[in-house]
């Protein structure tokens, strides 16, 4: 383990929690790592589905610019803290939840990341295992046994991308920098070939009327629902987006890359993915929102094994992105001393495995109410952990403090009650919203409520802080003596 300056906490730090040193994540990087975030099964299903909630075309698509340029002001606040102080989310935590409690919301998105980084690595072994099929029926006689809810096929399919997805640890940050700087342009390159592939099929001529559903509480509120909605599915990397601004340059880096990654790329690929499945009806005579089953449909050989290929990098993108980085970490938050970074991603990938998420998938009242739930309490974070950064301390920050026992931010035994009030208030009016059916017109705008309501009552109860402003004062002498840039 790394060797830890005078005065610092082995409880505390590590080389992989200090502030970075080495600022190579440009412009083209964090654009390349929002193209792997955005370019997943989900991301190129997620426009289509607004249509369920009654809206038409138009309505759609305005919701998504709304929605993004939203998310793209949210993501700058979490990258420039990240930018400026060099730390990662779970030390950025300890300036408003205190040293320890910082572990309360790192666990809080660890969790929610390992859940999904075993989803989103089952996911892409179907898809593997439906293309295979195709290409050597005689696999078939493996999928007809049953370990633990998975066939032989499907188990054997889950650990070889599972597998793949290690190998990315092999340098730490350095080789996922390296990976989504070919990842993203490369699944553009595939989609556009599968654009124009639909678009010849169907005569160059489709129509963007999608099946939808009806606007149940109205059609404001159906528009509304779209706007949180967009904002909801970034929810977890927006949290934690400073895990790689932290790496970024300067702040101009961070914001040229969050505009082309987010607005411009965002909506590119959710125009490109309804014209592909507007596409389908034409030529299939059913819309088809699986790009899986069209790569399927198509029936040439290398076209499937290209498919194979592209959503299997597709994956491994978004779950090194929004599920691996993160608890890799959290998790050395909780045991610097003894976890780093690869310990941490390690630890995770092995949780995936045991958690078996295909049944996890598969429950309803797992999915909604486990997952749903703890996503709701990101808002409520996001909130606290901006107001305190923001506003109440103005951006000036005591870094090295962060990583004493006895500074600043220790407040009561390393917890800092203001924060843990402001948070266990707001996620309850944010799980009411998710969770129970009687709120259900309220319930896509868990997140946006939930951190403006832990924000407001975070910033009432600290606005008069007097160890908060000596921390602030404290903060200001350490930049002037140690000359760093003022925001």
């Amino acid at each position: 383990m790394s060797k830890i300056p005078p005065g610092l906490s082995p409880r505390l730090y590590n080389e992989d929690l200090a502030p970075a040193e080495h600022r190579k994540w440009g412009t083209y990087s964090l654009f390349a790592m929002w193209m792997s975030d955005v370019h997943s099964l989900g991301g190129y299903t997620f426009a289509a589905g607004l249509f369920a909630l009654g809206l038409g075309a138009w309505q759609v698509f305005l919701a998504l610019i709304v929605g993004i340029f939203i998310v793209y002001f949210l993501v700058n606040l979490s990258g420039y803290a990240g930018q400026k102080t060099g730390v990662p989310f779970p030390v950025i935590s300890r300036i408003s939840f205190g040293t320890f409690g910082a572990n309360l919301p790192a666990l809080i998105r660890a969790i929610v990341a390992i859940a999904w980084y075993g989803i989103q690595t089952w996911l892409a072994s179907r898809a593997v295992i439906v293309l295979l099929l195709q290409i050597w029926p005689g696999l078939k006689f493996m999928t007809t046994n049953d370990f633990l809810g998975e066939s032989t096929l499907g188990w054997l399919a889950f650990l070889v991308v599972w597998a793949l997805q290690l190998l990315l640890l092999r340098n730490g940050m350095e080789t996922i920098r390296k990976y989504q700087e070919w990842a993203g342009p490369a699944i553009w390159a595939v989609l556009l070939v599968l654009v124009f592939y639909i678009l010849a099929k169907a005569g160059w001529n489709v129509s963007f009327t999608l099946p939808g559903g009806d606007a149940r509480w109205g059609i404001w509120q159906a528009f509304f629902a779209a706007v949180s909605l967009t904002i909801a599915y970034f929810s977890t990397l927006m949290l934690n987006f400073c895990d790689f601004a932290r790496f970024a340059p300067t702040k101009q880096a961070v914001r040229r890359g969050n505009l082309w990654g987010l607005p411009v790329n965002f909506i590119a690929f959710s125009v490109v993915s309804v014209i592909v499945t507007t596409g389908t009806f034409q030529v299939y005579g059913e819309h088809i929102y699986d790009p899986v089953d069209i790569v399927g449909r198509i029936g040439n050989v290398w076209v499937i094994l290209l498919g194979a290929v592209t959503f299997i990098v597709a994956t491994l993108g978004i779950n090194v992105v929004a599920n691996f980085v993160s608890p890799a970490y959290d998790l050395a938050n909780l045991y610097p001393k003894k976890i780093d970074f690869k310990t941490g991603g390690l630890i995770s990938a092995i949780i995936a495995i045991l958690i078996t998420p295909w049944n996890l998938f598969n429950s309803p009242v797992a999915v909604n109410l486990f997952l749903g739930g703890l996503g709701a309490l990101l808002g409520p974070l996001f909130g606290i952990i901006m107001i305190d950064y923001y506003v109440l301390r103005k951006q000036h920050v005591d870094v090295m403090g962060l990583f004493r026992e006895d500074g600043h931010y220790t407040y009561s035994r390393g917890w800092n009650p203001k924060a843990l009030v402001s948070f266990l208030i707001a996620a309850i009016i944010s799980l009411v919203l998710a969770l129970v059916p009687g709120f259900g017109a309220f319930s896509a705008f868990s997140w946006p409520i939930g951190a403006v309501i832990g924000a407001v009552i975070h910033y009432l109860l600290s606005r008069n802080d007097t160890s908060l402003q000596a921390a602030v004062t404290a903060a200001i002498a350490s930049e002037n003596e140690n000359q760093l840039p003022l925001p």
